[in-house]
């Protein structure tokens, strides 16, 4: 195959792969978020109607974390069992269900149950999305791919802040409260898009009937390459899936999540009250609004960083920086009382903590064996988001306690700058280092 042909392949057949399978799961990964996030949106009346505290509402946000955590390596293993197609199909349809479930709640106990379910519901759904991005992309395009995918958790955010808070302010259905009716229709997608991801879905290349068979040919070799490259000279082959569990490099990226989702879900989830709190004549369709500012900041910049990072072949630097940007703004929006400077700052501290997941992302399958990869990722995302569970709590219980976010704010971010000081402690004897002939570059992941 000439260089000229082998170029135009390679062209020819990332870009129908990307087509075909990152628009369908960046729409399938703004409808999870947005079935997680806007509890954020409904506390804004829910809590006044069923009398929950500031406390209460923060364990009810981070107890999905909880299920999540217990669900998230076992479902991983089901994943594989039974493909990507039949598991994300199921994960899709039971979190829909358990989302609408949601406006029927009569007080606190009830939400606690709802959302313990709801992570239940949605184990696994992101690790077996990383994983089968691993099935499709080879390492060098996947922090790009990774961001572009992750980008519709700040796009969740966009369109779900004023959708959400324009169900609450206008529809009252049946003398049924505004928050209620968001859930219920702000569910009923992920059902709907469950049945549609069983048909659409392709588990892996050699599958793929929308691929000429030169161009499968073409991508098959490619990644068993890649996949090869990647085990490295020592050839590790270990199919114990408890190898992952006692893997130190898989414990450590796995603490570096938990302390950026700390930071990163305590401030989305408090986004609507932290904005109330700057203005006592904001309704709740104007919360929604000025929400999406920070939001589509962070889109710009995650997309603009993830490809630099390719473009660098640079993970750990690319991954450090953006949470000591992040843990530096939180601190200003915590000790600032002016509402313009304090939006700046959070605006600020969401691009970093944003910035941040491309690159770290593309680091597991740098860092890990290919056989610890697959249970590693579901072990670093399950372990990382009990942060899920101590951000919005620590926010809840330091507003209870002072009576405004600020103290909050400032907590997270110093859980931000423990995971800046423990990137950098990852060690260079644990990468692989790849020595790029074309440029006569040599990079340490």
């Amino acid at each position: 195959m000439s260089e000229q042909n082998g170029t135009s392949i390679e062209k020819r057949t990332i870009k129908k792969v990307t087509r075909r399978i990152v628009p369908f799961i960046f729409i399938l990964y703004i409808v999870s978020y947005l079935d997680r996030a806007n509890i954020g949106y409904a506390a804004l009346d829910m809590n006044v109607e069923l009398g929950i505290t500031s406390e209460v509402f923060g364990f009810i946000s981070g107890i999905f974390f909880i299920g999540y955590f217990l669900f998230e390596v076992p479902s991983n293993i089901l994943l594989q069992r039974y493909g990507s197609r039949v598991w994300i199909t199921r994960i899709l349809i039971t979190w829909g269900a358990v989302s609408v479930a949601t406006a029927f709640a009569q007080d606190a106990f009830h939400l606690y149950i709802i959302r313990f379910l709801l992570g239940v519901a949605e184990a696994g759904f992101f690790p077996g999305i990383i994983l089968y991005l691993n099935s499709w992309f080879r390492k060098k395009e996947l922090a790009t791919t990774i961001a572009m995918f992750m980008t519709a958790i700040p796009v969740s955010y966009i369109i779900g802040g004023p959708l959400s808070t324009w169900i609450m302010d206008n529809i009252g259905w049946f003398g049924i409260s505004g928050w209620r009716w968001m859930f219920i229709l702000e569910g009923a997608p992920a059902v709907i898009l469950g049945i549609i991801t069983y048909f659409y879905l392709t588990n892996k290349p050699e599958e793929a009937k929308w691929l000429s068979k030169e161009e499968k040919t073409w991508l098959i070799e490619e990644l068993r390459k890649d996949r090869k490259e990647n085990v490295g000279k020592k050839g590790i082959q270990d199919k114990d899936h408890k190898k992952a569990l006692t893997d130190k490099k898989v414990w450590h990226l796995a603490i570096i999540y938990f302390v950026y989702i700390s930071g990163s879900l305590g401030v989305g989830y408090w986004m609507p009250q932290i904005i109330k709190e700057l203005s006592d004549f904001l309704s709740n369709t104007q919360i929604g609004l000025i929400s999406t500012i920070p939001f589509i900041v962070a889109t710009i910049a995650m997309n603009y960083w993830a490809v630099r990072s390719d473009r660098t072949g640079e993970r750990k630097m690319h991954s450090a920086i953006p949470l000591m940007i992040g843990a530096l703004a939180l601190i200003g929006a915590g000790l600032a009382s002016n509402p313009f400077i304090s939006m700046l700052f959070i605006t600020l501290s969401l691009a970093g903590m944003y910035c941040f997941k491309g690159p770290f992302f593309a680091l597991p399958s740098m860092l890990l064996a290919p056989s610890t990869t697959v249970v590693g990722i579901a072990v670093i995302n399950s372990i990382g988001n009990l942060g899920g569970f101590l951000g919005p709590y620590a926010i809840g219980v330091l507003k209870e306690s002072t009576g405004s976010t600020g103290a909050g704010l400032i907590f997270l971010s110093v859980m931000l700058l423990i995971g800046f000081i423990l990137v950098l402690f990852i060690r260079k004897d644990s990468s692989h280092t790849k020595t790029t002939s074309k440029k006569g570059m040599k990079t340490t992941f």
